[in-house]
């Protein structure tokens, strides 16, 4: 798997995600979204860059001018619920994509630390021969990923697949490493220090859905 860290390097990029840890700043959940939209559309950007695009000619008032658009059409998937404003983020910047979403939870049979992850709903249109970008704020043990990208049932395969996420911890990116093909690419806002004993990110930044829309029962 392509593995692409974009914080690196010092950018606006840890500006924003500086403050969508921040619990202060956190109360306000529009800002919160608004700011995990902002980081959507950064790595949109840097995304955009590993595409392939085609040679188009553009007819301006005052003549042609050759350029490039992207060659293949792109379908952004989302994971429901804490990836909608992520997935705006995207869909700023790639505004002709389809738009495909997938429901995916944390399901405790017994009230105890012990999970599986229920995917129950999936809205999404073909992916063959198409940029697939699947988009979750976080990537904690990596299972919610893998189960979506089963559940789609990739048969008509996608040109490529993309897996963007604002947050990973190293057992997630370990887990999906293990579990998904070579050719995937994962895009990483910040790599964070692990999983706690519940499997939350630590230092993490909470519940993304949560602090996005609401708490939930």
């Amino acid at each position: 798997m392509h593995i692409h860290y974009i914080s690196e390097y010092n950018s606006i990029l840890n500006h924003f995600l500086a403050q969508i840890r921040d619990v202060n700043i956190q109360k306000d959940s529009m800002r919160f979204r608004k700011n995990i939209e902002r980081i959507g559309e950064i790595m949109a950007y840097e995304l955009s860059k590993t595409l392939d695009y085609k040679n188009i000619e553009v007819q301006t008032p005052l003549g042609i001018k050759h350029t490039t658009t992207v060659a293949e059409p792109v379908v952004l998937c989302s994971i429901l619920r804490a990836g909608l404003a992520l997935h705006q983020g995207f869909m700023n910047f790639f505004d002709e994509a389809e738009n495909g979403f997938v429901s995916a939870y944390r399901h405790h049979y017994n009230n105890d630390d012990e999970f599986d992850i229920l995917v129950e709903y999936q809205a999404a249109p073909s992916f063959e021969g198409k940029n697939l970008i699947l988009i979750d704020p976080m990537l904690a043990t990596g299972q919610s990923i893998v189960a979506v990208l089963q559940k789609l049932h990739l048969e008509h395969q996608p040109k490529e697949i993309h897996i963007a996420v604002v947050i990973a911890a190293p057992e997630g990116i370990a887990y999906l490493e293990k579990n998904l093909p070579s050719n995937c690419h994962l895009w990483v806002a910040a790599l964070d220090e692990k999983l706690n004993e519940k499997n939350y990110i630590v230092p993490g930044l909470g519940d993304a859905g949560d602090l996005a829309y609401g708490s939930k029962l």
